[in-house]
């Protein structure tokens, strides 16, 4: 999957629109849920490098939020990374160099979007009942 298509796909999904906060990175592209402005995926073009590739050639990857339960065998799958400049807990690189599949790079970037949804806190009336 390309960064073009992810644009596209987070857009037509979701209707994030790509931020490019750092000047200095013109090509990074940030997405925010709308609703409380999370971050769920960054785009970058990074050398192989900053992921432990002895190579100094530029990939596109992406940095999407995900389940630290699923993060340890993600990272032992080919493409997949512990996260570049993220929280590597949380977070999990993705490169775009077509060795993940079009459907596994939705399907995460879908996953890493719930994962950054506001909180639910408990109702009033649930609170009194679990304090009871």
């Amino acid at each position: 999957m390309t960064r073009a298509e992810i644009a596209a796909y987070i857009e037509n999904r979701y209707g994030a629109q790509a931020e490019y906060p750092w000047t200095a990175y013109p090509n990074f592209m940030v997405f925010r849920r709308g609703d409380n402005r999370k971050w769920f995926a960054v785009v970058m073009d990074i050398p192989k490098r900053k992921l432990g590739i002895s190579s100094d050639e530029v990939i596109d990857v992406i940095n999407i939020k995900c389940d630290p339960l699923l993060l340890g065998s993600l990272c032992t799958s080919p493409g997949f990374y512990p996260a570049y400049h993220m929280n590597k807990a949380h977070w999990v690189t993705a490169t775009l160099d077509g060795t993940i599949g079009q459907n596994e790079i939705k399907w995460l970037v879908d996953m890493s979007y719930d994962l950054a949804a506001p909180k639910q806190r408990a109702s009033r009336s649930a609170q009194k009942t679990n304090d009871a």
